[in-house]
Formats: C-alpha cells, sequence, structure tokens
C-alpha cells in the first residue's frame, strides 16, 4: 500500500518530466540535428551496387565497421557477438556493434548533445522524434539507391508508404509491422490471453468466467481453495494501465470508433465500465493483490515463473513465453491454458489487437552514422529471408534443419533447451529476441519458432483479431497545446483507472470517475477527439478503408 502512493505521488513530478524531454527532444531535433547534411562513405574500392545482389555479400571492406546502436529501453540485452544468432550477424556483416540503452531522458542528451550514435531505435511512432526524423536521420529511400538496392526488394512497400513523411521519403523501419494482407493470411498469433492455471482450473470444475457475476464468484473460490496463490493477475501497470486497459477493452470488443466513424473514448464505455467496477469488487474481496499494482515488469515476471498467480489477463504472450515454460516445464499438469475469460455483458466479440502497420520498434540510420551503407546492409540483411531465419531458427544444419515442404524445425538438442532450460536457450542462442525486423510470417515458418507454453493460447485466439490500423498515431502533434493536453489526459486516466480499482466503495469509484470525467473538460477534450477524429479519416484514405 505504501509502495503504490509512492508511486502515485510522484506522476506529478513525471509528468513535467516528460513533458519537458518532449520538448527538449523537439528543440534538439531542429537544431543540432537539423544543421546536419549527413555522414557521406566512398565505396569505390568496396564494391559495385547491385540491385539483384545484397550488398553485404558484395562489400570487400577488410576492417571491421565498428558501429554504435542505441535502443530507447532499459531492458534490451546489449551483449553482440556471444550468441549463435548474433555471432553469425558480426562474421557476415564484417561488424562490431555496441548498444546502448536508455529512457527518454537518455534519448534526449542525444539530440541535445548533437552527439548521436549510428542507429537509433525507439518506439514511440508518435514521437517528435519521429516526426521530426528528417532532421537527424537518413532517408532510407536515399541509403537504397546509393549502397544497397536490394533493400527494396526485402522491404515492405506498405510499410515504407505508411512511415513516409512530407518530404516524400522514409527514414525509420519498424519489426512486426503487419498489413491488412498479414491479417487476411492467418499467419499472425494473438498476443493477449486470459490464462488460468490448468490445476486450478481443472479443481474448480472448469468453471466460466464470462459475466462479472461468475467471475466475482470464481475469485471467491480460488481465494478461499487455493490462499498461496493470487486469484488474478494482470502485466505491470508502470506509467501505462499494464492490462487492464485497451487490452481489456479489446478482449471484451469495445468498439473501436463511433457509428459515424469519430474517435470513441473507449475508457468510458459502459460495458468497460461495468468490468472495472467488477474488478473494484473482487479487489475488495481481497482477490487481487496491491502489489500487483506496484510490481514492475521483472516483479510481475517472476511470479509467472513461479506460477503465483492462478488467472492472468494477460499481453504480449510471446514475451512471457519463457517464463511461462519454465513454470510449464518445472511443474507438469499445472501450466497456464487459455479460457473464453471476462466477455462483453452487450454481446460484442473480442478485437484483440496485434502490433499493427505502425510495428513495434522503429530503426534508424543517423546522420552521424560513420559507415551508412554498411548501415543499410544490416537492414537489408536483417529483413532478408536469410535475416529473418536465423534471427528466428539459427543456423540451417546447427540449430534447425529445412524439410521439403518449406517448413522448418529445431534440432533435437536445441528444441530440448528450450523446452527444459529456457535461460540458457535465451543465453546461447538469443533466437527469436533479437528482432529489430522481425515479423510473423517467418515465425510462420515452424512450430518451433514459439515455446510450447503459448501455443495453445495462441490456438484459443484465432478468428480473434482485427487489425486497429484506423487508430494508429492519430495523436495530436507534439508540440501543441492537445498534445500537451493529452499527455495530462493519459496520465490522470493510467492513475484513475487504478484508483477506480481499489476504491474503498461505490461511491469512492463514482467520484474518481466523475473527476476523470471533469478533467477531460479541462483540458480541451473535444478538440482532441476532433484531432484524432480527422487522423483517423486519413488513415482510412491512406489505407482503402471504407
Amino acid at each position: 500500500m505504501i509502495k503504490m502512493n509512492k508511486v502515485l505521488g510522484k506522476k506529478g513530478v513525471k509528468l513535467a518530466l516528460l513533458l519537458m524531454t518532449a520538448m527538449l527532444v523537439v528543440a534538439g531535433c531542429s537544431s543540432n540535428g537539423g544543421s546536419k547534411k549527413g555522414s557521406d562513405v566512398s565505396i569505390e574500392d568496396r564494391y559495385t551496387v547491385d540491385p539483384e545482389t545484397p550488398a553485404w555479400q558484395l562489400d570487400k571492406k577488410s576492417e571491421s565497421t565498428e558501429l554504435t546502436w542505441y535502443v530507447n529501453a532499459d531492458w534490451w540485452n546489449t551483449d553482440f557477438g556471444k550468441d549463435v544468432v548474433t555471432k553469425k550477424i558480426k562474421e557476415d556483416l564484417n561488424i562490431d556493434i555496441k548498444f546502448i540503452t536508455g529512457d527518454d531522458t537518455k534519448l534526449n542528451t542525444f539530440f541535445a548533445g548533437g552527439d548521436m550514435p549510428d542507429l537509433l531505435t525507439i518506439f514511440d511512432s508518435n514521437s517528435p522524434v519521429v516526426q521530426k526524423a528528417a532532421t537527424w536521420a537518413l532517408p532510407l529511400n536515399d541509403l537504397a539507391e546509393k549502397y544497397d538496392p536490394y533493400f527494396n526488394k526485402v522491404a515492405a512497400a506498405d510499410t515504407l508508404n505508411w512511415f513516409q513523411l512530407k518530404d516524400g521519403k522514409t527514414y525509420g523501419y519498424p519489426n512486426y509491422s503487419n498489413t491488412q494482407a498479414d491479417y487476411d493470411s492467418g499467419n499472425i498469433p494473438a498476443k493477449t490471453a486470459f490464462v488460468i492455471r490448468k490445476d486450478v482450473y481443472e479443481a474448480l470444475g472448469s468453471p466460466s468466467f464470462g459475466t462479472p457475476e461468475e467471475f466475482k464468484s470464481v475469485m471467491n473460490q480460488i481465494k478461499t481453495q487455493f490462499p498461496d496463490m493470487i486469484p488474478f493477475g494482470f502485466n505491470s501497470i508502470g506509467e501505462g494501465t499494464g492490462s487492464l486497459g485497451d487490452v481489456l477493452q479489446d478482449f471484451i470488443g469495445v468498439p473501436l470508433e463511433t457509428e459515424d466513424g469519430k474517435f470513441y473514448n473507449r475508457n468510458l464505455d459502459e460495458d468497460y465500465l461495468t468490468w472495472l467496477r467488477t474488478l473494484n469488487a473482487v479487489y475488495r474481496d481481497g482477490a487481487i493483490s496491491d502489489d500487483s499494482f506496484a510490481d514492475d515488469g521483472t516483479g510481475f515476471e517472476e511470479k509467472v515463473k513461479s506460477g503465483k498467480y492462478a488467472t492472468m489477463l494477460l499481453d504480449g504472450t510471446p514475451q512471457q513465453g519463457g517464463n511461462l515454460q519454465i513454470f510449464m516445464s518445472a511443474n507438469p499438469g499445472k501450466e497456464y491454458i487459455a479460457i473464453d475469460g471476462p466477455q462483453s455483458t452487450v454481446g460484442h466479440q473480442p478485437t484483440l489487437n496485434q502490433s499493427g502497420i505502425t510495428g513495434w520498434m522503429i530503426s534508424y540510420i543517423t546522420k552521424d552514422c560513420k559507415d551508412p551503407a554498411k548501415a543499410i546492409q544490416i537492414f537489408t540483411y536483417l529483413l532478408s529471408e536469410e535475416g529473418q531465419k536465423l534471427m528466428n531458427y539459427g543456423i540451417e544444419g546447427e540449430t534447425y534443419k529445412a524439410n521439403s515442404d518449406g517448413t522448418v524445425e529445431l534440432l533435437p538438442e536445441v528444441k530440448d533447451l528450450q523446452l527444459n532450460n529456457a535461460d540458457k536457450f535465451k543465453k546461447d542462442y538469443r533466437m527469436g529476441e533479437f528482432m529489430f525486423f522481425g515479423h510473423d510470417r517467418h515465425k510462420a515458418l515452424s512450430k518451433d519458432a514459439f515455446p510450447e507454453s503459448i501455443k495453445q493460447m495462441q490456438e484459443w485466439g484465432q478468428g480473434k483479431l482485427k487489425p486497429h490500423f484506423i487508430l494508429e498515431n492519430i495523436n495530436p502533434d507534439q508540440g501543441t497545446a492537445e498534445a500537451r493536453g493529452l499527455t495530462a489526459i493519459n496520465t490522470t486516466w493510467n492513475t484513475t483507472m487504478v484508483s477506480m480499482i481499489r476504491a474503498k466503495d461505490d461511491a469512492a469509484f463514482d467520484s474518481t470517475l466523475a473527476d476523470y470525467k471533469a478533467f477531460l473538460d479541462k483540458n480541451s477534450w473535444d478538440k482532441i477527439v476532433e484531432i484524432r477524429s480527422e487522423k483517423m479519416k486519413a488513415n482510412k484514405e491512406k489505407l482503402g478503408i471504407k
């Protein structure tokens, strides 16, 4: 309780810091980065470009190229060249990469100081870093034409078009960018599931969790029969909403837009609010732990590994696959399984989200890059079939074999390590982790692409995905009054949602909700809705959605 209060107490300070960071990044992008023309490098003595051959196969540069790659995530594994995947990349491309990680504050120091890394990866497609990319990054179109035209054979045209800036050029390329064709292919697995420990489920007689009454009743049964367990868990909240915000909204099928195609405030959807009231009742019954609101990602993962939660609304099942596998391997018959879980009270079907066409991680080559020719070769290599198979399955004959039907499978000793020693598998092979340009279509090549622990969850999710393209990148432009208002609203919503679930009674729940509605009115919500609706319309026109 004390820990949670401390977290909430820092929100105001964090909001101010975030706003300052955003302002500094915008300033940095438009000053230091904007004054640079970009590095150039001669390839005259190295190779002659060939549209039919990847440049990394032509480049005869003898000395190894050392590049610095900043990833805006503290959790990113900075090792390079020690595991099977990155060791092979190092050898094939004759490169040595020094990874640097950090948060938004560290990202800002690069722009403010003018000393940029060679490559840079961020996650927020709506950030000023992305919007101002032309001032600090090199256009991929130009790099491909000059150094590696084969890039255009491996890059997805729809993705390049989606990230195109007003100058007609594309500066960043994402991973897991899924187009409508990818959704239609059926190769994209769901990443969200309501899961329950199999032994708990069977001991309870396989009950339904579908209605609020059923959910509350079963949670109380779990609390009584399994007192050492936490009846209900969810992804780490942090500064977001964990899996209790838009993830829960998708799970119960809250509409993506109004009937006339405008932006819809899903946070105030009555169906969703009914389920928040249900979670509040479950919390008051003692079936949700206060620690669950305060746990960071590591704390949450430790509970997943040890099977501490009886049930979870879990988002990002592939990211938790190793932790789920560790529990599954050590506890046969007790593994987590996906069931239908909470359902819409008004008959909506699940509309589970995936990474969308915007993808997840977005990577850039900066104007300070000491060897942009080698940098675009990295993009091409990792986007190619060869690179994708390496990142997912390792090396043919060493870690996997190719079957005559085009599928692949891990060799027995590698598969055994994946099943029974997930930590060593991750450290020694790093397959499925070094995924700057990963895509699900390559994971569909093998049953071994995902750990056993999440396959049943992915099967449960078949037919429940719905593209959220219309909602991508619709926030007001950074630096505007509406953007600042939205940042404040989002921060307030995160604390509001937690406070509602932890409310001491119905009156406190209603009062907190009323305060949030009033906060919307005071922070230009109507104007934000108008901007979002206009951008949704633009998205539909861009993608040909009617």
